[in-house]
C-alpha cells in the first residue's frame, strides 16, 4: 500500500473552501496540529468561537477530502475554537513546523505562546476525572474527591463537563440558576465551600441535550472561560464517559495537570478504562492514577464481604500499565444515598471510613501534581 505523505494531505486540504471567508483552509491558516503516521491522519481546524456548529460542514469536507487519498486508513479532524482563526496567510507567513508534537501550519508568530496561555486565569491546576464507560461511579467519585480536597484545606472548583448527563446540581444539593452581574461572565454556584458550574443549572433536568460535538465543546469552553472561578488551588473536571470527540478535544485544549481514571474491577470495565488511559497518553496528559470504585460489598448487617464485580482488577491493571493505584472505594449504600440526597459522604459523614478513603486519595493527588505549581501547554493530537 502506498504511503501517504504530509504534502499530499496539504494538497487535498487546499481544495476545502471556508464558505464564510471565501478561501481554502490552508491559505487562511486554519489548519494546525497535522500528524501523518502509517496511513493515519489527524489535524485540527481552527475557527472563530462564534461560528460553533456552523463550521461543522467544513470539518466534514476536510475529512472527506483526505479520506479519498490512496493510502489513508483513518482521518480524525477536530474543530478548535480556543482562539480566533489565525491570519498567517494574510500576513505573508509560510508553512512552519513545530517538531515537538506534530506540525503547525500557517500559524502566526507567538502561536505557541497563545496556546500556553491558561484557559482559566487564577486556577493553579485542573484535574480531569474520567472513565472509559458510563456507570462506574465517576461523578460520585468526582464530587467526593472535590469535597475531600476542600476538606484538606484547598480552594476547590468543580466543573460538570458531562453536557449530556449533568448530575452535579443534584449531587451537590444546589438548585437555581447562576447570576451574571455584568451580562458577560457567570458567577458559579456554590455549596459546601466549593464553586460549581454545570449545564444542569442552565437547562431543566429532564431536557435532552441533542447537540453535536462542536456545540458541546463551545459550551464547555464557555463554562471554563466565561465563569468567574476566582482564585482556586484546583478545579476538578467531571469528564463525560467514553473517549469520543468531546473528551479528546477537552483533553487537547485544556491545560490539564493530569487525569484520574475511575473503573470498576471487572474485565469489561477495565478494557474501557484502558481506552480512556490511552486517550490521555496520546494527547500527552499525565495519568495520575487509577481508582477502583465499587471494589467490594460489605453487608451492613453481618459484615460479610462479597466481591460483586470481582476485586483487585484495577490494581492489577495499574501495575501492568505502570500507573499508580490510588485506592479502592467499596460499593456501599451510604455512598449512593448521600450522593443522591445532595449530601455527599465526605461532608455528611466526615469521620466515616469511606470519607477517609476519599481524603487519602485527595491528599495523594495534590502531592502528585506538585501542589498545583507550574502549568502545562495544551497538547496536540498524536496518532499512533
Amino acid at each position: 500500500m502506498a504511503q501517504i505523505s504530509e504534502a499530499q494531505v496539504m494538497q487535498a486540504l487546499k481544495t476545502v473552501i471556508d464558505p464564510d471567508r471565501g478561501a481554502d483552509i490552508v491559505s487562511l491558516g486554519m489548519l494546525s496540529g497535522l500528524v501523518v503516521r502509517d496511513g493515519h491522519v489527524a489535524f485540527s481546524i481552527e475557527v472563530d468561537p462564534k461560528r460553533g456548529a456552523q463550521a461543522e460542514p467544513v470539518r466534514h469536507a476536510a475529512e472527506k477530502a483526505v479520506d479519498a487519498l490512496p493510502g489513508v486508513l483513518s482521518v480524525t479532524a477536530v474543530l478548535t475554537a480556543h482562539r480566533a482563526a489565525p491570519q498567517a496567510a494574510a500576513q505573508g507567513q509560510g508553512h512552519g513546523h513545530d517538531h515537538g508534537h506534530g506540525h503547525s501550519h500557517g500559524q502566526p508568530q507567538g502561536g505557541a505562546a497563545q496556546q500556553q496561555k491558561p484557559l482559566v486565569p487564577g486556577v493553579k491546576a485542573i484535574v480531569a476525572v474520567a472513565s472509559g464507560k458510563g456507570g462506574v461511579g465517576k461523578s460520585t467519585t468526582s464530587v467526593n474527591l472535590a469535597l475531600a480536597l476542600a476538606a484538606n484545606g484547598l480552594k476547590v472548583g468543580l466543573l460538570d463537563a458531562d453536557i449530556y448527563g449533568p448530575s452535579m446540581p443534584r449531587m451537590m444539593g444546589i438548585s437555581g440558576r447562576p447570576n451574571s452581574p455584568d451580562g458577560k461572565r457567570l458567577e458559579p454556584m456554590e455549596n459546601y465551600g466549593i464553586k460549581v458550574m454545570s449545564m444542569g443549572f442552565l437547562v431543566a433536568e429532564d431536557t435532552p441535550m441533542i447537540w453535536r460535538g462542536p456545540m458541546v465543546m463551545s459550551a464547555l469552553q464557555q463554562m471554563l472561560r466565561d465563569v468567574n472561578w476566582g482564585t482556586l488551588d484546583i478545579l476538578v473536571v467531571d469528564m463525560p464517559p467514553g473517549t469520543g470527540d468531546a473528551q479528546l478535544t477537552m483533553a487537547q485544549q485544556v491545560p490539564l495537570a493530569g487525569a484520574v481514571i475511575v473503573s470498576t474491577p471487572q474485565d469489561i470495565a477495565l478494557l474501557d478504562a484502558r481506552k480512556g488511559l490511552n486517550m490521555f497518553r496520546r494527547v500527552d496528559v499525565p495519568v495520575l492514577g487509577i481508582i477502583e470504585n465499587m471494589s467490594y460489598f460489605c453487608c451492613p448487617n453481618c459484615g460479610h464481604r462479597t466481591d460483586i464485580f470481582s476485586h483487585g482488577g484495577a490494581r492489577k491493571e495499574a501495575d501492568d500499565l505502570g500507573m499508580e493505584f490510588l485506592g479502592e472505594i467499596p460499593l456501599h449504600l451510604s455512598i449512593r444515598e448521600t450522593s443522591d440526597q445532595g449530601r455527599p459522604i465526605v461532608v455528611s459523614q466526615p469521620e466515616s471510613e469511606h470519607a477517609k478513603v476519599y481524603r487519602g486519595i485527595a491528599t495523594r493527588l495534590w502531592e502528585k501534581i506538585g501542589g498545583g505549581t507550574g502549568g502545562r501547554a495544551a497538547p496536540r493530537i498524536v496518532v499512533e
